[in-house]
């Protein structure tokens, strides 16, 4: 578990320095940020979906987990959670005209949430830290987590923070389950789990830009899938 506590004590230190930056950061400074890190969320998730070798098992994975998703209505799920958290902490702040508005702590948990749990770093990170106790995936990952965590609470505020809880369920959910899955995770379904996560990201990019509201929680099931769908695809 140490690379995860590492990578959610990264999120927190980012975090709270964008927090800090932000009390100076004009809002049209903070959207351009954000369509930057868009930009480049983009391209982590299209080059990442390259590792994926049998088109039909993502096809199948996404089908059948989106079903899932939607069934269990997974984004909103979690959109409730950033609310009932927005409700506790919400804060009225004043806008460049004057006009006083609120801030967003759902939009910020959920964004950055997705960010940081569903890419390829995240998992196969998990998967080293379960199966052989090497950290070196989530060390690094860490180091990209602080970068976007402080550009991300800058633009987006708090909630940023609150998204440290959901990676270190998430991540440590994946190291602990490791050893036990450790017979089915051979380097095929990694690299087809890994290609699912990073079509998700290119979902949760083209939001970021502004092109699209997809509910991109609903997509995530679909990264589990590889396991199974591979002992059925050949």
């Amino acid at each position: 578990m140490l690379g995860t506590l590492v990578n959610t004590a990264a999120i927190l230190a980012g975090g709270g320095i964008g927090l800090l930056l932000k009390k100076g950061l004009p809002e049209k400074l903070a959207d351009a940020l954000m369509k930057a890190l868009g930009l480049c969320t983009l391209y982590i998730g299209i080059s990442g979906c390259l590792a994926g070798k049998n088109t039909l098992v993502l096809i199948l994975s996404m089908v059948f987990g989106t079903l899932i998703g939607e069934l269990l209505d997974l984004d909103g799920k979690i959109k409730q959670l950033g609310t009932f958290l927005e409700n506790k902490f919400r804060r009225d702040k004043t806008d460049e005209t004057g006009k006083t508005c609120k801030t967003s702590l759902a939009e910020g948990f959920v964004t950055a949430s997705l960010l940081f749990c569903v890419g390829a770093m995240a998992i196969v990170g998990s998967l080293q830290s379960g199966l052989s106790g090497q950290h070196e995936t989530l060390f690094a990952k860490s180091v990209l987590d602080f970068t976007a965590a402080i550009v991300f609470a800058s633009s987006l505020g708090a909630g940023v923070l609150l998204s440290s809880g959901l990676v270190f369920l998430y991540q440590g959910s994946i190291t602990l389950l490791a050893r036990f899955l450790k017979p089915f995770l051979t380097e095929p379904v990694i690299a087809e789990m890994n290609c699912a996560g990073n079509v998700i990201i290119i979902g949760l990019a083209l939001n970021m830009l502004g092109i699209t509201k997809l509910k991109v929680m609903n997509f995530v099931p679909a990264i589990l899938l590889p396991v199974v769908v591979c002992l059925l695809v050949p």
